[in-house]
């Protein structure tokens, strides 16, 4: 498999380290938002300029776009969330939540799940903006969310190196076990829902197979630091990670192997940590969002190799 990797745009604009990125109704429509408290719209049909959505007194470590509730969600640290018309430009409502950083945000359903920095995990109907459940597991950080809507799980990362899967209704604890030997920053489910992916402050990516009690099935020592963030590809084939390492690096879903290294000396990649990826649908473009306060945006082909 040959992979080429162009770099289409650099977006910026962003006055502070960009740490999270979010999808929209449109697959051209992408959002931003960094430790300079702004939520900006990129249209990527015209990419040049970003449109500021709102701007917040803190830092902004995790966006949501509710698909169901057609509203985009910022993580307002040390208080709570502020519910947004991205296209509008214009707030909907807020709630206040936690002291606490907020560090994930995810739809389950019609509600929304937060994850905290004191290791709280929270279910909010965001049409009434009133708090339904929450469960506290650790006292570390809750760090990542990822949610299993085939099997009605929501899988949660957390700072003391552990994975825990919760009903996704009532968040009682269906699984819990130690995964990593660093805090786990992100987790994705496949496409298919069968497998959970971890990646940790280990270096190390795990495959756990969902429909089997959540045993291990892969693991690969990934990167040289913390791996900050995975997404899959939209046809479900590949996935990319990114690292505090300054990389991305795009693998082989199947095979679990590394098809691709994507950084500063071979593609003009970015100068520092690495801190969210999106893959949209929009001509299968990824994009990359980094402490150097600026988003990439790239251009990757797969090509079949001849026998």
């Amino acid at each position: 498999m040959k992979v080429e990797v162009q770099k289409l745009h650099t977006l910026t604009g962003h006055r502070d380290c960009v740490y999270t990125l979010a999808r929209s109704a449109q697959s051209h429509v992408v959002f931003s938002g960094a430790g300079d408290g702004m939520v900006v719209r990129w249209d990527l049909n015209t990419p040049d300029t970003g449109e500021l959505v709102a701007k917040l007194p803190n830092s902004i470590y995790a966006l949501h776009y509710h698909p169901i509730q057609n509203c985009l969600v910022a993580a307002h640290n040390y208080d709570g969330i502020h519910v947004l018309d991205g296209e509008n430009k214009k707030e909907l409502g807020s709630l206040q939540l936690t002291k606490a950083a907020i560090f994930d945000l995810q739809a389950y359903d019609r509600d929304l799940l937060v994850a905290t920095g004191d290791g709280t995990v929270m279910k909010v109907d965001l049409a009434t903006l009133v708090i339904k459940g929450q469960v506290q597991a650790s006292t570390q950080s809750a760090r990542t969310i990822a949610v299993n809507a085939v099997r009605g799980e929501v899988a949660v990362g957390y700072s003391d190196n552990s994975i825990r899967v919760f009903d996704g209704d009532s968040l009682a604890l269906k699984h819990e076990w130690v995964a990593h030997n660093n805090s786990v920053f992100t987790l994705r489910y496949s496409p298919d829902g069968n497998h959970l992916i971890s990646g940790s402050r280990d270096a190390r990516f795990k495959v756990w197979e969902a429909t089997h009690g959540y045993g291990q099935a892969g693991e690969v020592v990934a990167h040289l630091f913390a791996i900050n963030h995975i997404d899959f590809s939209p046809d479900g084939k590949h996935f990319v990670t990114c690292s505090m390492d300054k990389s991305i690096k795009v693998w082989d879903w199947e095979a679990l192997k590394l098809l691709k290294v994507i950084d500063r000396s071979r593609h003009a990649g970015h100068g520092t940590s690495v801190n969210k990826l999106v893959w949209t649908n929009h001509h299968s473009q990824l994009l990359s969002a980094s402490d150097d306060r600026t988003i990439s945006v790239w251009n990757i082909k797969f090509e079949q190799q001849p026998l």
